[in-house]
């Protein structure tokens, strides 16, 4: 049901379900009226019937019949004395003599079974097109001896109808008067009901930039599942307000330094404006810009790692001893640049997880980043795959100088660099393969390597889904 502004209302909307059904349960309780009227009146008309037929061979008893029937009889066998327009029909047959009186059409049916001086019976027959009701019985003649009587008392249905619907009549303004009052009580009920709202309404009403769950100390039992709702939706823009603040608080702390410098060095060109002045400083400023332009990448992809909107049933079965290869030839010519021997060990078959490969190529260019820069010219890398009955592997392991053991806990923190480390990085790289890790369910391990350098494990679960990487 729409208001006025063409909104829907909750309050029409509930009035009318209920009205409806009301007005079938009206409709309804009718037809049972009238089937028991209907009921009631063959009853007490069958009762009537079976007296006439009683009353006749009563009659006939005392009084016996010589000639034809006379017409102050004939008057009282078909007098209706309810003034209803009710037909009565009557039949008196001898059984040597044929019919005595009445209509010839009106006959018991042979498979009635009556019996000799019992009780009438009742039974249904068609007349010149109508449907008669009708008593019959078996009586001995008074006035010769052998002969029997067959008398037969018949109406039509006319009266027992009209009963019926004067019945029903009386009835349906007492049931409609009945509906409507229920049908105004349901509706103040649920003006009343919809009044418990008004609190909720109201405290929420008082918030400004109040994200704080809305609980469950006022809310209905049936609007439990709307606020628990609206509560998950404000714990998802808490969080995403929280990602945006932390990333602001990030770019500022990080884009600091270089910014600073970048001023430093073009104030030092512009009060020294000679040409080896210049190129040092220019050299300065490229590598400044360098680094906040790697910075605000690695910021974003952080970003995008700690992001609640990470759809987790975007991600599709992936074959890791195909994907890292594939990903390590693209870095080859970085490596050799470097100084750095990058190689790979895994098995020839399949090893499947669940995964995004967008985010896994960012994970494991990271790891590679992490040890070009750190492991150091004429040094090895080796990344690894392998699988058992626990999961996946994949593993980053080089022969540098490695990590102490006292900061291996702390690897994966954002921002966090060894101390003595004199390459420059952002301390972000080890914190996004955490976050994608997490991500896709799985466990970062930091441990050192077996030729002294540091060795990071990526361990994912079993696979679950059956989409293969690359399917339609």
């Amino acid at each position: 049901m729409l208001e006025p502004d063409g909104r829907q209302s909750l309050r029409r909307r509930l009035l009318a379900f209920l009205l409806v059904p009301l007005m079938a349960m009206l409709f309804i309780e009718s037809l049972i009226t009238y089937t028991g009227a209907l009921v009631y009146s063959n009853s007490v008309h069958d009762r009537d019937l079976a007296g006439s037929a009683e009353t006749v061979a009563q009659m006939m008893q005392k009084e016996g019949l010589d000639g034809p029937i006379s017409e102050q009889a004939r008057f009282l066998l078909q007098y209706d004395p309810e003034g209803h327009n009710n037909i009565n029909y009557f039949s008196i047959v001898s059984q040597r003599h044929g019919l005595l009186a009445g209509s010839d059409k009106l006959t018991p049916p042979s498979g009635l079974g009556l019996s000799i001086n019992g009780e009438p019976k009742l039974f249904d027959i068609m007349l010149d097109r109508r449907r008669l009701r009708a008593a019959g019985m078996i009586i001995d003649s008074i006035h010769e001896e052998g002969d029997q009587l067959t008398i037969t008392v018949a109406e039509t249905l006319r009266d027992r109808r009209q009963r019926a619907k004067e019945i029903l009549l009386l009835s349906i303004p007492a049931q409609a008067l009945l509906i409507a009052a229920v049908f105004v009580l349901v509706w103040f009920g649920v003006r009343i009901g919809l009044r418990q709202l008004d609190p909720l309404t109201a405290r929420l009403a008082r918030r400004e930039h109040d994200l704080a769950p809305i609980g469950d100390a006022d809310v209905p039992v049936e609007i439990l599942p709307l606020t628990r709702t609206i509560d998950g939706l404000f714990a998802r823009l808490r969080g995403m307000l929280a990602l945006q603040e932390r990333f602001i608080a990030d770019a500022a702390h990080q884009l600091r330094t270089p910014l600073a410098g970048l001023r430093v060095h073009v104030e030092r060109a512009q009060s020294d404006p000679t040409p080896e002045t210049v190129k040092d400083a220019l050299q300065h400023i490229l590598r400044l810009t360098q680094r906040a332009t790697r910075t605000s990448g690695q910021l974003l992809a952080l970003t995008r790692a700690q992001s609640p909107d990470h759809d987790d049933g975007a991600h599709a079965l992936i074959d890791l001893a195909r994907l890292v290869p594939d990903l390590l030839t693209l870095r080859v010519h970085e490596a050799l640049a470097a100084g750095v021997d990058l190689g790979y060990e895994g098995p020839p078959q399949p090893v499947w997880i669940d995964g995004d490969r967008t985010t896994l190529q960012e994970l494991l260019d990271n790891l590679i980043d992490n040890s070009l820069r750190y492991a150091g010219r004429r040094s090895e890398v080796t990344v690894g795959v392998s699988s058992d009955a626990k999961g996946a592997m994949l593993s980053v392991e080089d022969n540098g100088p490695g990590v102490p053991a006292a900061f291996l806990a702390r690897l994966g923190e954002r921002f966090f660099r060894v101390p003595g480390s004199n390459e420059e990085g952002t301390g972000l790289g080890l914190a996004i393969v955490q976050r994608i890790a997490e991500r896709h369910h799985a466990r970062v391990r930091y441990v050192a390597g077996s030729e002294g350098g540091l060795r990071v494990e990526i361990l994912f679960p079993p696979a679950r889904t059956t989409k293969k990487d690359g399917d339609a």
